[in-house]
């Protein structure tokens, strides 16, 4: 049975910053592309960024790019989601996922494996 359990969250001021991470278990991610998402209240989910298991090529929605940095340790199946300069703006309740297709990757539906999510509030 695969899992992805995120843990990290909490609360941090304006401006501080946030390491989320992503343990899988349950099977190898070979041939993945693993994914953060996002959802605050009132709102659709959002993707932030992928990452491909294997060669570790990245991508990064505008929105986030240049703040947040996505990064994978297959050794210990964990994925990260490093934020800085985090906003208030940027409370949600955030996701990891995995996709089978990297085609699939840039959509919410394209993924197969979802974690429970990990809340982020970021006071002003």
């Amino acid at each position: 049975q695969v899992q992805l359990v995120e843990s990290g969250g909490g609360l941090v001021q304006a401006g501080g910053s946030l390491r989320l991470s992503c343990a899988g278990s349950g099977r190898t991610f070979g041939g993945y592309t693993m994914g953060w998402f996002r959802q605050a209240p009132g709102k659709e989910r959002d993707l932030l960024a992928t990452i491909t298991w294997s060669a570790g090529t990245t991508y990064y929605a505008d929105s986030v790019k240049g703040r947040f940095t996505i990064s994978r340790d297959r050794a210990k199946i964990t994925v990260y989601l490093q934020m800085n300069s985090l906003k208030p703006e940027d409370t949600a309740v955030y996701y990891c996922a995995a996709a089978r297709s990297y085609r699939g990757s840039f959509a919410e539906g394209g993924y197969d494996y979802w974690g429970q999510g990990t809340q982020v509030t970021v006071s002003s």
